[in-house]
């Protein structure tokens, strides 16, 4: 189940060219069940591990937003990497209501609004996996420029559709999703940021690492087998093993001058 979606031959994104309201998307997400507490914790490691070449790039480490940040997971990195003020902001009730205690104090319920903060704001700006959900990624990412301080950097986690696994899949690749707004290449996510003023913008991929049980359920099998298979799996200690595996998620980033 998807929706129909459109490419780009300038840009190389796909996107649905008809896609729902911004205010029926929020709703959506507001309401959204949340059973993914576990992974984002696997998630937030890959994050931290894939970032660290780009944080040693800023010249302070004070302020930093996630947007869409789950249950803040990646925040506790960033905290561990020296950032002294965290916000995150998150639309699932369910997934703020899945943090930890101590890191719901960082969270904001809502969607990301650009003048909700002032300008110079952060010294980074996150958003992992969120940009394929949003209305309009051109006006959240600029948005995001002008909240950043000068020298300061914006990094993006998306999909890679143009990547093997996605290719080989088509539109059986979990990525293929009704969920999702638009789908990224490394090509797109980097003009993504250049067209929005960023400088020293670059992406690249990155391995993640999950449990066996979380790469099941993103395969492409009929339930009848899946479901049990995977619940018999999480029971053993087999599941206790961080597997690594490139997927097609692509890591990309740009500069404010």
């Amino acid at each position: 189940m998807s929706h129909a979606m459109v490419t780009c031959r300038v840009c190389d994104l796909a996107y649905v060219d008809r896609p729902p309201s911004a205010e029926e998307l929020a709703e959506s997400y507001h309401s959204a069940d949340y059973d993914s507490a576990r992974e984002a914790e696997d998630a937030a490691d890959a994050y931290a591990e894939a970032i660290e070449p780009v944080l040693k790039k800023l010249k302070s480490r004070g302020s930093a937003l996630e947007i869409g940040t789950g249950t803040a997971a990646f925040l506790e990195r960033l905290k561990h990497a020296g950032f002294k003020e965290l916000v995150g902001i998150e639309p699932s009730t369910s997934a703020i209501a899945a943090a930890p205690e101590h890191r719901k104090a960082w969270i904001r319920e809502g969607v990301f609004e650009g003048n909700d903060f002032p300008p110079d704001s952060f010294d980074l700006i996150c958003c992992f996996m969120t940009l394929e959900h949003v209305h309009d990624p051109g006006s959240l990412v600029a948005a995001a420029h002008r909240l950043l301080r000068p020298g300061g950097v914006f990094v993006g986690v998306t999909h890679d559709r143009r990547g093997v696994l996605n290719r080989m899949l088509g539109k059986r690749s979990p990525i293929v999703d009704v969920e999702h707004m638009q789908l990224f290449s490394a090509q797109s996510s980097r003009e993504l940021l250049e067209r929005n003023g960023y400088c020293d913008v670059a992406a690249k991929s990155f391995w993640n690492r999950y449990r066996l049980s979380y790469w099941l359920r993103l395969v492409p099998m009929g339930r009848s087998i899946k479901d049990p298979l995977t619940a018999a799996i999480r029971v053993t200690p087999l599941d206790a093993f961080r597997i690594p595996m490139n997927v097609g998620n692509t890591i990309s980033w740009g500069f404010k001058r």
